[in-house]
């Protein structure tokens, strides 16, 4: 399991390398689906911490509190933490490059939806019956409900 902003600051990377612009709605379901996806494949989390079900769809809240100084703009850097862009800490959280199953995974995620904006990715998490429609607002998604959406995702997909 990994911390949050360890899996966003990988998609913030690939944006900086790619040139794909990420904005803190589409970072925030980049890493709900990446932890979604990792649920349905491998059966265990990818992230440290609950997503919880907003107003307006699943939100990771130490994504949302390290990157919604963006606000809808591009986000331009990596964060070192929730504290506001531009933090002076030494440490900035990122995915092992050892860690191949992992790195695979986020890749295969920014390569299906690094094209996609918030608005487009925010409809898929939206979709009737996914976990999010299914929790009461401002309530923790359950992982079990993460886990079983996506495996019906996989099979699906096979």
């Amino acid at each position: 399991m990994y911390d949050p902003l360890a899996v966003a600051n990988f998609f913030v990377q690939k944006s900086l390398e790619t040139g794909k612009e990420v904005t803190p709605m589409k970072l925030l379901k980049l890493v709900y689906i990446a932890h979604g996806w990792n649920l349905g494949l491998f059966g265990e989390p990818l992230i440290s911490e609950a997503v919880e079900a907003w107003q307006y769809g699943p939100v990771i809240p130490s994504v949302y509190q390290a990157f919604k100084e963006y606000g809808r703009s591009r986000i331009t850097k990596m964060t070192s933490g929730p504290w506001g862009v531009g933090f002076a800490s030494p440490i900035v959280p990122v995915i092992p490059e050892e860690d191949t199953r992992t790195q695979g995974l986020l890749s295969e995620i920014w390569d299906v939806y690094g094209d996609k904006d918030g608005l487009y990715l925010s409809a898929v998490t939206h979709k009737e019956g996914s976990p999010w429609t299914k929790t009461a607002r401002n309530g923790i998604i359950a992982q079990e409900k993460i886990r079983e959406h996506y495996q019906s995702l996989a099979q699906t997909a096979a």
